[in-house]
């Protein structure tokens, strides 16, 4: 099975989808739609920045990672 975007499936780590979908604004069926296909280097960072911000709301919180 092939694997795209494997630099945000490794860095997303136990953050759902769905978390990083609502900090996009936009439908959890959508980013995983994104994810089937490689990003553009533009969407790309827009979700790291995400997945970022998430972590440091978690590590505020003192969720694991």
């Amino acid at each position: 099975m092939f694997k795209r975007n494997l630099e945000i499936r490794k860095v997303k780590g136990i953050i759902p989808f769905w978390v990083i979908a609502e900090r996009l604004d936009i439908h959890e069926n959508t980013l995983h739609n994104w994810m089937k296909t490689e990003m553009s280097r533009e969407r790309k960072k827009k979700v790291m920045a995400a997945i970022k911000e998430i972590r440091e709301e978690m590590r505020k919180e003192g969720v694991q990672k």
